[in-house]
């Protein structure tokens, strides 16, 4: 549909916004690249300035499954190389708010590991995990390494962007709202229990609606006066 829509309209900005592959209140999460796609999908919307039309493709089944609010307002962590005034403890602490498991060692998209001054993070939508050497508080190098040994591979990276790899994140409110609902749903306990220290489980999505303030439909995301089909 896209390459057709690009021969009728050209110059729009042509965006696909795909469906789990999960249904909303199974206790299975989305896959992050999927989850990474529909995230970066949903920050294009809100940095849309109108200069070139914009078209968001979808199926039903997407455009009718409720949405966290304020999912594109969730600022990805940046790191740039040589870039100043990010405390690898603070950093940690924001990837715990943006869904990231912390591990020893980084094997899946949406984990991330510390040793020393060095940050192993793979974030929803890259191909490969990164590897960023701190000294201090600044960035000395980025570099992507391979899953399979750890090695690092060829070519330095400068700059890489840490969106949140789930579309639940476990900010304060979200972690202290399911610390208060440990008591009222037994059978949910353990799950609850992690999400509430910042421990990203599967299927925490199906959690949503009793864990945000609002839901809301993809509609809602679209610049105001858009059509809909």
């Amino acid at each position: 549909l896209g390459p057709a829509l690009s021969a009728v309209l050209p110059g729009a900005e042509i965006m696909h916004f795909p469906a789990w592959e999960t249904l909303p209140h199974e206790r299975l999460s989305p896959s992050p690249e999927t989850v990474g796609r529909r995230l970066d999908v949903l920050r294009r919307i809100r940095a849309w300035d109108g200069s070139n039309p914009l078209i968001i493709t979808t199926s039903v089944r997407s455009a009718l499954q409720p949405l966290a609010e304020g999912l594109a307002d969730a600022a990805p962590v940046e790191l740039v190389v040589g870039g100043r005034g990010h405390e690898l403890d603070t950093v940690s602490a924001r990837l715990v708010e943006l869904a990231y498991h912390r591990v020893d060692m980084v094997s899946r998209r949406g984990e991330f590991a510390v040793r020393g001054g060095i940050l192993d993070v793979f974030p929803a939508n890259a191909e490969h995990p990164f590897r960023v050497e701190f000294f201090g508080d600044e960035v000395d190098q980025i570099r992507a390494f391979s899953v399979a040994d750890q090695r690092s591979l060829p070519g330095e990276v400068r700059e890489v962007s840490l969106a949140p790899s789930r579309e639940l994140l476990l900010t304060p409110a979200v972690r202290e709202r399911a610390a208060g609902l440990h008591d009222r749903f037994p059978g949910l306990r353990t799950m609850l229990e992690k999400m509430s220290e910042g421990i990203p489980v599967e299927g925490m999505e199906s959690l949503t609606p009793a864990l945000v303030d609002r839901l809301v439909p993809l509609v809602d995301y679209l610049p105001e006066g858009a059509a809909v089909a």
